[in-house]
């Protein structure tokens, strides 16, 4: 019993110290339940609920991305047979992919239902996926380590609390949970540089990525004038303010022009 007591203070031990190499503990907080809900008013009436959708244009060509070198890591390279390169700049057919869009104002009359469910944010393959997504104040996201090679989690976040947690075995899960709504917050990986990802923490349920056409989704919102915001990474923000009455569905679509892009 003695040896065995040893040993599992050893194995505690030197997985604390993986974890402090990668960047030190957690400093999580766990929401206060009435975090989950936006607002304090009315709750939205199905019957009357409209439609946004849209598309985000890109215009010109898009800067190439950066070509990312794994070969520091054995496991990384094994991984990646073809070159990899940042999901920065995806564009098809001029339609730009991986924009966060969100009803940035508009919404302050009403009160949504806690979010339901846990998000999954993996790290496999030595790449962050999604590269960008978005999540609910008070949802849990699950943060997974699906590599046989040490990862960790770094978030920089300015209305949030920090967080910086290692994974040095693979299939190590953590849950983090965002208590303020924040757009958006950076994540990134102190062991391997190229590995970056932005999470979108909002109050409420109206919010989309683009996909590779560039388009995105609003469904269920009550009627209104709304302010809607698209952000990418390197190209900025855009707004563009919908009104929509009762069951109506109306369009609002963005473009990006490769004269904003920046390093």
């Amino acid at each position: 019993m003695r040896l065995r007591s040893m040993w599992v203070s050893v194995l505690g031990l030197t997985l604390a110290a993986s974890v402090v190499a990668c960047g030190g503990g957690s400093k999580e907080t766990a929401a206060p339940a009435e975090t989950a809900a936006a607002g304090g008013g009315q709750k939205v009436d199905p019957a009357t609920a409209g439609e946004v959708n849209g598309v985000v244009a890109f215009e010109g060509t898009a800067p190439k991305n950066e070509p990312i070198k794994m070969n520091a890591d054995p496991v990384c390279v094994k991984a990646n047979t073809t070159p990899q390169e940042q999901e920065t700049y995806v564009v098809t057919d001029g339609k730009l992919a991986n924009v966060f869009v969100y009803v940035k104002d508009g919404l302050s009359a009403y009160s949504f239902d806690p979010p339901a469910g846990m998000l999954t944010f993996d790290q496999k393959n030595c790449r962050y996926h999604p590269h960008v997504f978005g999540v609910r104040v008070g949802q849990a996201v699950e943060i997974v380590n699906s590599d046989p090679t040490l990862h960790n989690i770094h978030a920089l976040p300015k209305d949030n609390a920090e967080f910086n947690n290692g994974q040095p075995i693979q299939g190590m899960k953590m849950s983090h949970t965002f208590t303020a709504k924040e757009v958006m917050v950076p994540f990134k990986c102190d062991v391997h540089g190229w590995m970056n990802a932005y999470v979108g923490v909002v109050d409420h349920p109206f919010f989309a990525v683009t996909d590779k056409d560039g388009k995105f989704s609003f469904k269920g919102l009550p009627p209104g004038t709304y302010t809607i915001e698209a952000w990418h990474e390197k190209l900025g923000t855009q707004t563009a303010t919908v009104t929509i009455a009762a069951k109506e569905t109306k369009d609002a679509n963005f473009s990006f022009k490769a004269a904003a892009a920046t390093d």
